[in-house]
């Protein structure tokens, strides 16, 4: 569910989440309009981009594993920082976009996800973006040469791809290999290693009893654990959009997890 930004940036405790200011809102037309519209030679719409990095006064930062972000030709755009999902407008201005009107999530995530995920948001929405595409490359850059680096993405295939979990939060320790010979799946919790029978079938994955090592491990992987056990025993709807794997069970828990660069 969305939230409405205010116009100043909140100030917010550890366990909460950073809010990005937002800017008033601004669509764009169809191609040919005039000034501010989508051109039809912007080869950027349509397009699922996916975040390489973020360069802040002359820095580089990796982005958040999973961020992403979509324009459309109707002058929308939606994505994820790489913690929190957003959705707003965009406004093409010759050869610049310019988001506006944001609005995000309210997830908590580490620490060091919700700053680089501060910097990707800073960095998008500091006035007009000058973009340059280069074959599968975009590159926007701010009026003070910091920039955003993105480049064209394909879905990440599920078999095979070690899959860091990231919602619930286990600071990385927990991932998940599904193997299509075997017809399993196999991997660590958090705390645990577990392995167990998968098959899939028609956008769902049926996932047997798990198999888990005996240790034990501090209170907070402990419980991330068990949430993520409640997986097992059952049938799980799957997405993956680009690096991003979800799975949704059907007792209501939900698994967010990232492709391994």
């Amino acid at each position: 569910m969305y939230r409405q930004k205010h116009q100043q940036r909140m100030t917010l405790t550890a366990l909460a989440v950073l809010v990005v200011p937002l800017a008033a809102a601004c669509g764009s037309e169809k191609a040919g309009a005039g000034s501010g519209t989508a051109r039809a030679e912007d080869p950027i719409t349509g397009i699922r981009w996916t975040v390489d990095g973020v360069t802040v006064d002359g820095t580089a930062h990796r982005a958040p594993d999973g961020a992403h972000l979509t324009f459309d030709e109707d002058g929308g755009v939606e994505g994820d920082y790489g913690c929190n999902l957003f959705k707003g407008r965009v406004a093409f201005e010759g050869d610049r976009i310019r988001l506006t009107d944001r609005d995000t999530t309210l997830r908590a995530c580490d620490q060091r996800v919700m700053d680089l995920e501060s910097a990707l948001a800073d960095t998008l929405g500091d006035g007009a973006l000058r973009t340059d595409v280069n074959d599968d490359r975009l590159t926007l850059t701010t009026g003070s040469g910091d920039t955003v680096r993105l480049s064209r993405a394909g879905d990440t295939p599920l078999y095979g791809t070690e899959w860091t979990v990231t919602t619930p939060a286990v600071d990385g320790r927990a991932h998940l290999t599904f193997d299509k010979e075997e017809g399993t799946v196999a991997g660590r919790l958090g705390c645990n290693h577990v392995n167990a029978d998968a098959t899939v079938r028609d956008g769902h994955i049926t996932l047997g009893a798990p198999s888990l090592t005996r240790m034990m491990c501090e209170d907070s992987l402990m419980d991330a654990e068990k949430a993520l056990t409640k997986l097992f025993n059952g049938t799980a709807d799957y997405r993956i959009e680009g690096r991003t794997l979800t799975l949704t069970s059907e007792n209501g828990t939900s698994v967010r997890a990232v492709a391994e660069r």
